[in-house]
């Protein structure tokens, strides 16, 4: 019995032991299993992590491939609106005349918050809410009750009372603001049936081919056309022909960087990096051509359209851009497009189905071979040439080219020549007929014998002279003519001499070419304002024009056109002029402005007188286009106020200048040399003939140069000199333009 119960003993023992180590065993797998997992977990967390990078950065280099494929859409879509230049063009409505003569529409009231009524109180929001039957029972809570009613309705009228006041307080603002509204918009009314009559004024003067009106009215329907393409400039020089109902104009082209150098922008994902892929040279080349053709042909058809009077018989048409001149190193007028259309043969056109370049050509017109690097054409005719007499130019002691001997003249051309280089010989006293100076271009592969011959005339050339230049060309075997004037030519000449080995030197040309050489010379008698006895060619725009093909490396001189300094009647002239570099050699260029203020501000953003904006809505101040001195690294400006003209509200006229800010940093006027003004002044304004601005370490890019104050009935200048931070957008904001 005892040793069962031994035996029994040990077998629980035996089994607790074997359970004890079943257990052991499970917590064993459960923490292999546990272990397991977790690092099943993990892998998977890894794997997942994996997926994650690798999927961000696919996302990433496929943002970097979008970035580039817009790049190269909006590459694409540049290209196409440089393609497209002309149909755009076509597709925008015809200026007409008669729609400046349309009322402008009143703005219509608009008080903002003063016509929103004051919302009165409601009663419904003050309502105290009753106790329940039981609480009604008892005094305390029914006392307690009736003092937050009587609360309630004393908020309540207080509130209800304020808001009355403050309503009558809105009617009597709004009623007094309506006041002013009408009252403006009386005074709008009045300025704009003055304006409307000015306007039928102007449109009279057009329709009878008044000279003035009607180059300023097409100079205004090419400054104020709209579509082009972003960094397409707007300066011009327009003279009109009456007799032969010929516009000429002076359009000033975009270069060629206006095609953009790189085709498209692809993403290398090895390097990380947007990779530009340039546009080949020959597309470049092409392109640019098209767009040069393009503009002419838009121009043209701009200024035909905007004709509904059928003023323009033709229209001359020579395109520019600025650039170096190889002959002189510095900065001019570089012609790459001239064409000549009649107006007849333009409307047999279908400028929606035409190839640019191809049209362009087939209208006579040249067009640079290689504009990309700015080789010139000869134009067919310039704005300054246009007239039976020309400009005065050149200084008050130098030498009437009028009254010259005939002897010393011809000398005179002879040395223009030696100097440019020429070997040469007069012939004034061996009597060779048809000749008056003869010229050698010593290059042993284009050169040969010129002949020139010099007339100093008063009037306008007939083309019977220029035939017999031409007939006189082949009869000595010369490989060009040169006709040298003091007057100028009409277009039957410039006609003729289309695709000859001619060219034509008006007087404004002779003058500057001379200056160019340091030679002497003038075209009549100087008056106090600066102009001539010989008359003037009237001009609109950048001024400066070429006489190409005076040699063998085709190259000339620059002609200025332009208003002249001298006043007439009630119009007072200002003139600025400044060093053309900088200490350093830098070109400087400044930016005249006028602001037409009242009380301090100027009367509204067309009253700000700009390059961009060059006259006020009233034609009282006319800002005209920057020019070189001839001889001189001089600048200058001139601005003209015809007081007359000014608006009644107007009592002062501001002007200022600022350095050019096309490329930042902008130059402080620090930098400036020579700033000087000059007046020449009506008989209702009074000032000084001359002030000198001192901007000697000024920091400021802009500076207020002075003032016309309107004192009583008189109106004075008064010089300022005083810097304004910020350039133009500085100055336009402090006399309350408004910028954007």
């Amino acid at each position: 019995m005892a040793g069962r119960r031994n035996n029994g003993v040990l077998a629980v023992w035996a089994e607790a032991q074997r359970q004890e180590q079943r257990r052991e065993e499970a917590r064993w797998r459960a923490q292999a299993a546990e272990q397991r997992r977790w690092e099943r977990e993990q892998r998977e967390a890894q794997k997942a992590a994996a997926r994650g990078e690798r999927e961000a950065h696919r996302e990433y280099q496929q943002s970097r491939e979008a970035e580039a494929a817009r790049r190269t859409a909006e590459l694409d879509g540049r290209v196409e609106e440089l393609r497209g230049l002309l149909a755009a063009g076509l597709a925008r409505p015809a200026f007409r005349a008669q729609s400046l003569l349309a009322a402008r529409p009143v703005p219509p009231f608009e008080p903002g918050r003063l016509g929103e009524p004051v919302p009165m109180p409601d009663q419904a929001h003050y309502q105290v809410p009753p106790p329940d039957r039981a609480q009604a029972r008892n005094p305390g809570v029914r006392q307690q009750y009736e003092q937050y009613v009587a609360q309630a309705r004393a908020r309540f009228e207080q509130d209800w009372y304020a808001a009355q006041a403050a309503e009558a307080e809105r009617q009597r603002r709004l009623g007094e603001y309506h006041g002013q509204y009408l009252e403006w918009v009386a005074r709008f009314r009045r300025e704009d049936e003055e304006r409307a009559a000015r306007t039928e004024e102007s449109l009279r003067r057009l329709r009878s081919g008044e000279a003035e009106a009607v180059q300023e009215y097409f100079s205004a329907v090419l400054y104020a056309s709209a579509g082009w393409p972003e960094g397409f400039p707007h300066r011009l020089v327009a003279a009109w022909e009456a007799s032969s109902r010929q516009l000429v104009v002076n359009w000033e082209l975009p270069g060629a960087d206006v095609v953009p150098a790189t085709g498209r922008v692809r993403y290398v994902k090895a390097d990380d990096r947007e990779a530009e892929v340039a546009r080949p040279a020959t597309e470049r080349k092409a392109l640019y051509r098209e767009v040069l053709a393009q503009s002419a042909l838009r121009v043209v058809t701009e200024l035909y359209r905007a004709d509904g009077d059928g003023l323009l018989a033709s229209v001359v048409l020579n395109g520019f851009v600025r650039g170096i001149d190889p002959a002189t190193g510095r900065e001019a007028e570089r012609f790459l497009t001239t064409v000549t259309v009649d107006r007849a043969e333009f409307a047999g056109l279908t400028l929606d189905r035409v190839a640019a370049v191809e049209c362009f050509q087939g209208l006579g017109g040249v067009l640079s071979a290689r504009p990309e690097r700015l080789d010139e054409v000869r134009p067919d005719r310039l704005p300054e040439t246009v007239g039976g007499s020309v400009a005065g130019q050149g200084g008050e002691d130098d030498p009437d080219l009028f009254e010259m001997d005939p002897i010393e003249f011809e000398e005179l051309i002879a040395e223009l020549f030696r100097l440019r280089g020429f070997r040469v010989m007069t012939t004034a006293r061996s009597g060779d007929a048809g000749v008056d100076v003869v010229a050698e271009d010593l290059d042993p592969v284009t050169g040969g014998r010129i002949v020139i011959q010099a007339k100093r005339y008063r009037s306008t050339v007939s083309p019977t002279a220029v035939r017999d230049l031409d007939s006189t060309v082949r009869h000595h075997g010369a490989i060009k003519g040169i006709l040298v004037t003091t007057a100028g030519f009409g277009p039957g000449s410039y006609d003729y001499i289309r695709n000859k080995p001619l060219t034509l030197v008006s007087g404004p040309e002779l003058v500057e070419l001379l200056a160019e050489q340091g030679l002497r010379g003038r075209l009549g008698e100087r008056t106090s304002g600066g102009g001539a006895n010989g008359g003037s060619a009237n001009g609109s725009g950048p001024n400066g024009s070429r006489a190409n093909g005076l040699g063998g490396d085709g190259s000339g001189g620059a002609a200025t056109g332009g208003a002249a300094a001298g006043t007439a009647g009630a119009t007072s002239t200002v003139a600025l002029s400044w060093g053309s570099r900088t200490a350093g050699g830098d070109p400087v260029e400044l930016d005249v402005s006028a602001f037409l203020c009242a009380k301090g501000r100027v009367l509204d953003d067309e009253h700000f007188v700009f390059f961009n904006n060059p006259q006020d809505p009233d034609g009282a101040v006319r800002l005209h286009p920057t020019r070189s001195v001839p001889g001189e690294p001089v600048r200058r400006a001139e601005l003209t106020l015809d007081t007359a003209r000014l608006a009644p509200a107007v009592d002062e006229v501001v002007v200022a200048v600022s350095t050019e800010e096309e490329e930042p940093p902008t130059l402080p006027l620090g930098y400036v040399h020579g700033l000087a003004l000059s007046g020449a002044f009506g008989p209702d304004v009074t000032g000084p003939a001359r002030w000198e601005a001192g901007t000697g370490g000024v920091p400021e890019s802009a500076m207020v140069v002075g003032s016309f104050q309107r004192r009583g009935g008189v109106w004075q200048f008064e010089p300022s000199g005083t810097p304004v931070p910020g350039g133009l957008a500085g100055l336009a904001v402090r006399w309350g333009v408004a910028v954007e």
